[in-house]
């Protein structure tokens, strides 16, 4: 049962490559320092109303901030290396499925980027002052 269980495993990424791989992290106190000193302005440039208003309600919001951060960045970085086209912060979201998982969501230019038999995985992680994330870009073919 084991070697079945490998080799569908190995045969499932046989179908995949490996397109971009972007990583970040940040200090929790340097977002928190930016909305104190700029307010809704750095808010309403950097999250979607979706990742506000999930973040905002958070005991930690300011780690929740810095993940969604975090995951724009590293994904900015894992795209750069398959695509040129030009998209705003708004234009990546951040939000987690019922079990916890983070998934992204594309707007704008990027709103069909996905369609065209791609996938985009992300991890993210905190600490008590750091939040990192590492995104995967990989053909779905």
């Amino acid at each position: 049962m084991e070697h079945q269980i490998r080799a569908a495993s190995e045969q499932q990424w046989d179908t995949k490559m490996v397109l971009g791989i972007g990583i970040d992290i940040i200090e929790i106190e340097r977002i928190k320092k930016s909305v104190d000193r700029f307010g809704d302005r750095f808010l309403k440039k950097i999250y979607t109303a979706t990742e506000l208003e999930y973040s905002l309600k958070k005991y930690n919001k300011y780690q929740h901030l810095a993940a969604r951060f975090a995951a724009k960045e590293a994904i900015y970085k894992a795209l750069s290396s398959d695509t040129n086209e030009v998209y705003s912060w708004q234009d990546v979201e951040i939000y987690n499925e019922v079990n916890g998982l983070p998934k992204v969501k594309f707007y704008g230019n990027l709103k069909d980027y996905l369609s065209n038999g791609k996938e985009l995985k992300i991890s993210m992680s905190h600490s008590e002052h750091y939040v990192t994330c590492v995104a995967i870009l990989y053909s779905a073919k």
